[in-house]
């Protein structure tokens, strides 16, 4: 993100050094599959869709189907939602023929939603062990558990026996090769009490004033932070969740002029204007961009997902396949066409291997915080929900500024808009990355810390604040 100021002094930080990425690849439609084993062959009446209009018809159709609902996806290769739905019997308002009409392509599956849920509460009762973490997968209607590499022995037994003990066909685990941690180290890089993180959004704080969102593992490890690093404070924490419901930071500008557009900074001079706060969709795909690695991409894999940092549990995230590293932590995850969709979390693995990245649902950290996108104050784009202006449609009605941006396939806004020159690599050459260490000022080992020269400081994370060192980091605060 470009972080304009009114002063000569610019607030903004810009990523640093990041190299020209294969945007190529990145521009190109998602050749996924659908996944969902069974969605409907012949004929179908499935409408062509968009990621953003298919999320709105899911909510509606969520509240049609009632009980007989058992989540949905977006399946990108078709552009089209798939709605799991139980019980079908006993359809006497003929609510699946409804939903068909109304454009989804409707598959019947063997878990609802409720067993489903219960299913996740028993795994937060016997299974919140430090290394794992779970998310409802719609694709193959069950729960996909995910283990880190550091969770073995009587901790994967009794990992394994709780899954078994949910039933056959409700739960599924896969193995990590990395080990679950914050990236604190990041879109623009970020400095503070010896961390570096990425901001993720620019909002205009509830009172009016400038602000912008970042991780909470970020928030709760520095309370000023500044564009440069061992530069001046340029901002401060107001609120920041973490662990608990939530990693997210809301932190104000101390210079009440200070001018911060709505937009995402992609590298090579490029940025993308958010438009409006946008729910993920499984299925969608997604960009992130962080002052370590540069601009990504990926798919969304699972929301409302449970991880179990070191530091604490977090809840509600969104788990995706995008590859992150430290510094990262709190940076953008967006759409091509201008929607904010999530702040870097943490995850496993890095931008070489993979792995798994979980990210906080800039909707929520909206409603939480009171703030609103960018400098929209006025006529709010979040409305309380983080639902886009009007009924969760982009303004304009077509998505992307200059109407027709997205030729056919949903991907490349403008054209280019997510071009070349934004490879990932470039980790904001000093970089620190935040290595607090509960308190204590001794940071974890942290060899190869910033996939740059960065340092990895191990200041404490203030008073009462400290979240573990980079050993076992919750996010993406300084961990990948």
């Amino acid at each position: 993100m470009s972080h304009k100021r009114i002063p000569k002094r610019k607030a903004a930080i810009a990523v640093g050094g990041v190299a020209a990425l294969g945007a190529a690849a990145l521009l190109l439609p998602q050749a996924n599959a659908s996944q969902d084993g069974g969605a409907r062959g012949g004929a179908s009446t499935a409408r062509t869709l968009k990621a953003d209009d298919a999320d709105d018809l899911a909510a509606r159709l969520s509240k049609l189907l009632g009980d007989a609902f058992a989540g949905s996806y977006y399946d990108s290769a078709n552009r089209q939602l798939v709605v799991n739905v139980t019980d079908v019997s006993g359809d006497d308002n003929n609510v699946i023929v409804q939903a068909k009409k109304a454009g989804a392509e409707v598959r019947e599956v063997d878990n609802s939603t409720a067993e489903l849920q219960a299913a996740a509460r028993t795994l937060r009762t016997k299974a919140t062990i430090p290394g794992t973490a779970w998310a409802v997968d719609p694709r193959t209607n069950k729960i996909l558990v995910t283990a880190d590499s550091t969770v073995t022995g009587t901790r994967w037994d009794r990992l394994e026996s709780t899954v078994d003990g949910l039933g056959s066909g409700m739960a599924t685990v896969k193995k990590s090769a990395g080990t679950f941690r914050t990236f604190v180290s990041g879109g623009d890089a970020i400095f503070g009490g010896g961390a570096r993180c990425s901001l993720g959004f620019n909002v205009t704080a509830g009172d009016g004033s400038p602000a912008f969102l970042t991780a909470g593992h970020c928030g709760v490890a520095a309370q000023q932070w500044s564009d440069a690093q061992n530069g001046a404070p340029i901002a401060t924490v107001d609120q920041a969740t973490f662990p608990g419901n939530g990693d997210f930071a809301l932190v104000k500008y101390d210079d009440p002029n200070t001018q911060a557009p709505s937009d995402v900074n992609v590298g090579g001079g490029q940025s993308v204007q958010i438009l409006q706060a946008t729910e993920a969709t499984v299925g969608q795909q997604v960009f992130r961009v962080g002052s370590t690695t540069g601009l990504h991409d990926g798919q969304v894999l699972g929301l409302d997902a449970t991880v179990n940092y070191p530091e604490g549990t977090v809840t509600g995230l969104i788990q995706t396949d995008v590859c992150a590293e430290p510094g990262d932590s709190g940076g953008s995850l967006f759409t091509q066409d201008g929607g904010a969709v999530g702040l870097t979390s943490g995850g496993s693995g890095d931008c070489t291997s993979g792995g798994e990245t979980f990210f906080q649902p800039v909707t929520t950290a909206l409603a939480a915080t009171g703030a609103t996108l960018g400098d929209a104050g006025a006529g709010g784009q979040q409305a309380g929900d983080g639902q886009q202006a009007g009924d969760g449609q982009q303004a304009g009605g077509d998505q992307q500024a200059g109407g027709d941006q997205q030729a056919g396939n949903d991907q490349q806004a403008g054209g280019d808009r997510i071009g070349g020159g934004q490879e990932a690599g470039a980790g904001a050459g000093d970089g620190s990355d935040a290595g607090s260490a509960d308190g204590s000022g001794a940071a974890d080992d942290q060899s190869g810390a910033d996939a740059t020269n960065g340092r990895a400081s191990g200041t404490g994370h203030g008073s009462g604040g400290g979240n573990a060192g980079r050993s076992g980091r919750s996010g993406l605060t300084d961990t990948h």
